[in-house]
């Protein structure tokens, strides 16, 4: 719902109108196509928490839509719980880079991922198909029924057969977090048949992957990573359908977890950066990878075919010794911001999952997952290099290089080739 402000003009977040331009023109452009004609170069921030209108039977109508269906029309917004303009330029944006009709912004991605659960859980639809890895919350979330959700968890070959009449949900993430494992989208989103199918595409980014495009109806971020790309702001978002956008804009007025205004410009100003610094990091990430595949205190590498900012290894040694030996890398949890980042999942991330159920799912108590930002691969190498210790005098195998997945380990020199060159799966 958009105000009537005179400042802010109606920006309804559907991106019903297919890209017809590059994405990195998307990027810098949608959501902001209007502004040149309202005499601006920098999108309004409304910061209103409640809008006046002596038309009380109009707003009546209004919010009897929005209560029934979640109907969003032009008119102002009654209350920022409703809608926010400056929130909707960057759900608009986000439809368009995603190709979907819609999104829905939210005050975390967590607060995304609980939304989705809730409108499915409403229409009696309780239970979810899940494939591991997922973010170590979403793990906790589904396997705690915090929301009322019953989980099966399944390798992706299984989907099909663990489907019930009450399925409401298939979920998963690839590349996964924080294995980076792969999955064929578009195979998990016929084994879904008539579920719809969530795919977690924080770590890709519209970037590098659209995975409406292979089937899935509903596309997480957690938009504190790559699309703030700054460690700035926090925010989710699913970009979807019309109908199913609907249903999580009434559970996002009904529980509260609204984007804040100012989130929602810092986002939509990351937007406008992202192909650049996806494309960049790809490219620290990718040498980081091919060094480490070559060093004999690492044993393993997971690095993504689709190529990507994200690396993940597994050493020798003590990972603890790593995260306390870094310097310019930051020892953090989170991801996909302009400076890199390591943390060691077992001990942050993933915590909250079973032991046995994380190291059956991949995430070894050696494992390191690297955040690789825009800094000098050098520099990065130097730090990273100085972390890791001394080379053992003798001298072991290269380490392995893949992904821990339910397809085949992947050859990543095709991955590291393309990100190396800065290209990208998705189609500009």
């Amino acid at each position: 719902m958009e105000a009537n402000t005179g400042t802010a003009p109606h920006t309804p977040s559907v991106g019903s109108t297919p890209p017809s331009r590059a994405l990195a023109t998307e990027a810098v452009h949608a959501g902001r196509d209007d502004l040149a004609e309202l005499g601006l170069h920098a999108p309004p921030i409304d910061l209103s928490t409640t809008y006046p209108s002596r038309d009380s039977r109009a707003e009546a109508a209004r919010i009897d839509a929005f209560a029934a269906e979640g109907i969003v029309d032009d008119g102002p917004p009654v209350y920022a719980r409703l809608g926010n303009p400056t929130v909707a330029r960057f759900e608009t944006a986000l439809a368009r880079l995603e190709g979907t009709e819609s999104a829905v912004a939210f005050a975390s991605g967590m607060a995304a991922l609980t939304a989705v659960l809730l409108v499915r859980g409403s229409a009696r639809l309780r239970h979810v198909v899940a494939v591991r890895p997922l973010y170590g919350c979403s793990d906790h979330l589904l396997t705690a029924g915090l929301v009322g959700t019953e989980v099966t968890w399944v390798d992706p070959d299984g989907i099909a057969d663990a489907i019930r009449p009450d399925t409401g949900l298939v979920m998963v993430e690839s590349p996964a977090n924080p294995t980076l494992a792969e999955l064929d989208l578009a195979e998990v989103a016929r084994a879904c048949g008539t579920v719809p199918l969530l795919a977690d595409n924080t770590f890709a980014t519209p970037v590098l992957q659209r995975p409406a495009e292979s089937g899935a109806r509903l596309v997480l971020h957690s938009a504190t990573k790559y699309l703030g790309g700054h460690g700035d702001v926090l925010g989710g978002v699913v970009a979807c359908d019309e109908e199913l956008a609907r249903g999580l804009r009434q559970v996002r007025f009904a529980t509260g977890g609204v984007l804040h205004p100012l989130a929602g410009y810092l986002l939509l100003r990351g937007l406008s950066t992202l192909p650049v610094r996806v494309r960049a990091a790809s490219a620290n990430a990718a040498e980081l990878a091919r060094r480490l595949a070559a060093d004999p205190r690492v044993d393993r590498v997971h690095y993504p075919r689709m190529g990507g900012a994200m690396v993940a290894f597994e050493v020798h040694g003590d990972p603890h010794g790593v995260i306390a030996g870094v310097r310019l890398i930051t020892p953090a949890v989170s991801l996909g911001s302009v400076d890199s980042l390591i943390q060691h999942p077992a001990s942050i991330s993933h915590r909250v999952v079973d032991v046995t159920d994380r190291r059956s799912a991949g995430v070894s108590d050696r494992l390191l997952r690297m955040s690789c930002g825009l800094e000098d691969v050098e520099d990065l190498w130097h730090d990273l290099d100085r972390a890791l210790g001394p080379v053992p005098v003798t001298v072991s195998a290269p380490a392995a290089v893949g992904t821990v997945s339910a397809v085949p380990a992947a050859d990543v020199r095709g991955g590291l080739r393309d990100a190396a060159r800065g290209r990208t799966a998705a189609a500009n």
